[in-house]
C-alpha cells in the first residue's frame, strides 16, 4: 500500500498503482473530466501517468495555469498533424506554447497563404474530434533518429542527433502523427476545442540567418470560447492602438532603412519626449538623485570586469580605435561606478543616488525590431543607489511608493508585483544571492506588496523585482525595475570608508521606473489610444478663427497661452470651420476653441473638449486657469 498527498496535506492510500487519471476518477467524475495532466512531486506528468509509491500529487486541470499551457502545446502538435495530413510534403520542425498560444514551424517550399491556413483550422477541428488517444512513447535515441529520416523529417532527425547519446528520447502519438517532445500533453484530442491560426511568418532554422527559411504558423488556444473572444477583441482594439500607425497618423516619428531600429523623432513626438523626461527630471531631484551623464563608448576590459562581456556581448555593438577595442555600453551600471569611484566617500554620505538618462545600444535581431517597443537604440531613465546593506530595505520601500505614484500620473492605475530570483547563468557567490534575494523579500514584505516569484529569471548580476502595469485594454507592460548588487562594486572596486575608516563595498541597487523612454512612450500612446492626457499632448488646444476679422483676437489668446507654457495651435487659414474642427479632432489635440464675433464682444471662447463634448462659451481667464490647473495637476 501507498499514499497519495495532495496539496491541502490530505492523504489517500492505494493497493495498486493508479494512473493520474484514475486517481482523478476515484474523487469525482466532474473532476476527472476536467484532468489535463498531473504535477507529481514537482514535476509536470501526462495524466497517463503511473504513480506506484507514496508521492505528493496535484491534479492539473483546466483552471489551472499549467493546464492552458499544455493545452496550447498539445494544439500546436495538433497543428503539425494536421498540416502533415494536409501538405504531406512539409517537414516539421518546432512547435512550443508561448503566450497567448503557440507556433510551430515547418519546411514548405510553396510556403502558406491565408487560404491554407483556414483549411488546416477546420483540419484540426476534425483530427480533435475524431478523439485520437495521445500516448507517451520512449525510443532509443539512435531508433528515433533513423525512424525520422526514413520517412523524410530530416529537422527533426537533427534535433534528436543533437540529444546527448544513449539518453531515451520521448515521442508523442496520436493517430498516424509521432512527434518529439518532453510533454506533458493531454491524454485525447477531444480536448482541444478552442483554438484559431492567427497568421504566418518567416523564421530561420534555429534562428540563424546563415539556415533556411521556414514557414511559421501562429494560433492562439484556451480553455473556454468566451476566453479566446476576448482576447481576439483585444487585439482588434490593439491594432486600432497600434503605435506605429498613430505615430505616423499624428506626425511624430519615423523608422527608415538606413538606421534599423532607431528613430528619427519629429517635433511633435520630441515635445511628448521631453515632457516625459521633464517630469522623471524632477522626479530624480525631489527624490534625492543626483544627475549624472556617462560615456556612451568603453573600453572592452571595463566591460570584461564588470562580467557583462561574458553574459552579454553577443547583444553589444563594438568598435576599434588605435589598436583598443571598445563598446557602446547596452546599460550604464558600470560608468555610474566609475563616477563613484572618482573620489572616497564616507558612510555618512551613503546612500548616494545617481540618475541618468543614459542613451544605450544593444544588436538586437531584425526580425525582433518593433516600433518604439524594441529598438537598437534607446535610452533609460536609469539611476544607481551606493548603500549598506542595512539601507536595502528603506531604499526598496521608499521606490516601491514612489513607481506606484509615476505609474498613476501617466494614467496606470493597475501595478503587478514580481521576484525575479537567479538566473542559471550569473556572477557572484550563492551567499551573496541569498543576501540579495532575502532582502528583496523582506523589503517587499515590509510594505505588504503582494509579488509573483519567478525563478531563474533575475539579472546576471542579481535579483530583481519587477513592476508591471496594465494598460486600458489589459495587456501587461514590464517597465520599473529595482535590483540588488553585491557583485558588481567587488568586481569594479567600489568602496567606502566606514565608521572605524575601514574599507568596506557598497551595495549596488540598480533600479528604472520607465524603463526605455522609446519603449514606454510607446506603451503611452497605445494605452491612450493616442488621446494623450493633456499635460503630455503636443498640442493642447487649438483656436480656430471662424474668419479674418477674429485672426487678431486669436493671436492674442495664443500669447496668453504661450506665456503660461500652454501649447497652442492657431488656426486663422481661410477654410470652414468645421473643416478646421474636423482635422484638429483627428489630431487629437485635448480642447478646441471656436472664436467668432460672440467670442470677441464677450472675451470668452467656445470650447470643445475632446470626445466630442460642448463645454459651451467660457470666459478666458476662467478657461486659461483650469487648462493650466489641469496641466498642473496631471489629472
Amino acid at each position: 500500500m501507498f499514499n497519495i498527498i495532495f496539496p491541502d496535506g490530505s492523504l489517500k492510500p492505494f493497493q495498486q498503482p493508479v494512473t493520474i487519471l484514475e486517481l482523478a476518477q476515484s474523487i469525482s467524475s466532474s473532476l476527472a473530466k476536467a484532468t489535463i495532466a498531473g504535477e507529481v512531486n514537482g514535476n509536470l506528468v501526462d495524466a497517463s501517468y503511473v504513480i506506484t509509491n507514496d508521492s505528493k500529487v496535484k491534479i492539473i486541470t483546466d483552471k489551472d495555469v499549467q493546464g492552458l499551457d499544455i493545452i496550447r502545446h498539445s494544439t500546436a502538435h495538433l497543428l503539425a498533424y494536421a498540416v502533415k495530413r494536409l501538405y504531406p510534403d512539409a517537414q516539421v520542425t518546432i512547435g512550443p506554447a508561448i503566450d497567448n498560444g503557440f507556433y510551430y514551424d515547418f519546411s514548405y517550399k510553396q510556403g502558406f497563404t491565408p487560404e491554407d491556413l483556414v483549411k488546416i483550422e477546420a483540419e484540426m477541428h476534425k483530427i480533435a474530434s475524431e478523439n485520437h488517444e495521445v500516448t507517451r512513447e520512449e525510443w532509443d535515441r539512435d531508433e528515433a533518429i533513423a525512424y525520422f529520416y526514413s520517412i523524410g523529417e530530416k529537422y527533426k532527425a537533427e534535433i534528436i542527433a543533437s540529444i546527448p547519446s544513449g539518453e531515451k528520447i520521448s515521442l508523442y502519438r496520436e493517430g498516424e502523427f509521432i512527434d518529439l517532445c518532453r510533454g506533458p500533453h493531454v491524454h485525447n484530442t477531444n480536448k482541444l476545442k478552442v483554438f484559431k491560426l492567427m497568421k504566418v511568418a518567416g523564421a530561420y532554422w534555429r534562428g540563424d540567418s546563415k539556415n533556411e527559411m521556414l514557414q511559421r504558423i501562429y494560433g492562439t488556444a484556451w480553455i473556454k470560447q468566451a476566453d479566446q473572444d476576448n482576447y481576439l477583441n483585444m487585439l482588434a482594439e490593439a491594432e486600432k492602438r497600434d503605435h506605429r500607425k498613430l505615430g505616423k497618423q499624428l506626425d511624430l516619428f519615423h523608422f527608415q532603412d538606413e538606421a534599423p531600429g532607431l528613430i528619427f523623432w519629429h517635433p511633435k513626438g520630441w515635445i511628448i519626449w521631453q515632457a516625459v523626461e521633464q517630469y522623471m527630471r524632477q522626479i530624480y531631484k525631489d527624490n534625492g538623485y543626483q544627475e549624472v551623464k556617462a560615456p556612451q563608448i568603453l573600453d572592452r576590459t571595463l566591460w570584461e570586469k564588470s562580467g557583462h562581456w561574458d553574459n552579454y556581448k553577443d547583444n553589444m555593438f563594438t568598435t576599434e580605435s588605435e589598436n583598443r577595442n571598445y563598446a557602446l555600453k547596452p546599460m550604464n551600471c558600470p560608468g555610474h561606478v566609475q563616477i563613484y569611484n572618482a573620489g572616497l566617500h564616507s558612510y555618512r554620505e551613503l546612500p548616494i543616488r545617481y540618475g541618468e538618462f543614459g542613451q544605450c545600444h544593444r544588436n538586437e535581431s531584425s526580425g525582433a525590431l518593433h516600433g518604439l517597443m524594441r529598438v537598437r537604440g534607446f535610452t533609460q531613465d536609469d539611476g544607481h543607489i551606493f548603500c549598506i546593506e542595512e539601507q536595502i530595505q528603506q531604499e526598496v520601500k521608499t521606490f516601491n511608493l514612489l513607481v506606484q505614484k509615476v505609474y498613476k500620473n501617466f494614467g496606470f492605475e493597475q501595478v503587478q508585483v514580481k521576484l525575479a530570483l537567479r538566473p542559471e547563468k550569473r556572477v557572484g557567490s550563492d551567499d551573496l544571492w541569498d543576501k540579495a534575494e532575502n532582502a528583496l523579500h523582506l523589503a517587499l514584505q515590509s510594505t505588504d506588496t503582494e509579488y509573483e516569484i519567478l525563478e531563474g529569471e533575475g539579472a546576471f548580476y542579481g535579483p530583481k523585482i519587477e513592476f508591471h502595469i496594465k494598460d486600458a485594454i489589459g495587456r501587461s507592460w514590464q517597465c520599473g525595475t529595482m535590483q540588488v548588487d553585491f557583485s558588481m562594486p567587488i568586481r569594479l572596486g567600489a568602496e567606502y570608508a566606514s565608521e572605524n575608516n575601514d574599507r568596506k563595498i557598497p551595495v549596488m541597487l540598480h533600479r528604472a521606473i520607465l524603463g526605455s523612454m522609446e519603449r514606454f512612450i510607446g506603451i503611452l500612446i497605445e494605452n491612450h489610444a493616442g488621446n494623450l492626457p493633456l499635460w503630455l499632448s503636443p498640442q493642447q488646444i487649438a483656436l480656430c478663427s471662424i474668419s479674418d476679422a477674429h485672426a487678431e483676437y486669436a493671436e492674442q489668446v495664443q500669447h496668453k497661452l504661450q506665456k503660461l507654457g500652454i501649447r497652442v495651435k492657431l488656426d486663422t487659414r481661410n477654410e470652414k470651420i468645421n473643416y478646421k474642427i474636423r482635422e484638429h479632432t483627428s489630431a487629437k489635440i485635448p480642447y478646441i476653441a471656436v472664436i467668432g464675433d460672440q467670442e470677441v464682444q464677450n472675451n470668452t471662447l467656445s470650447i470643445r473638449q475632446r470626445g466630442n463634448i460642448n463645454l459651451g462659451s467660457i470666459e478666458i481667464d476662467e478657461f486659461i486657469q483650469t487648462l493650466v490647473s489641469q496641466v498642473e495637476s496631471k489629472e
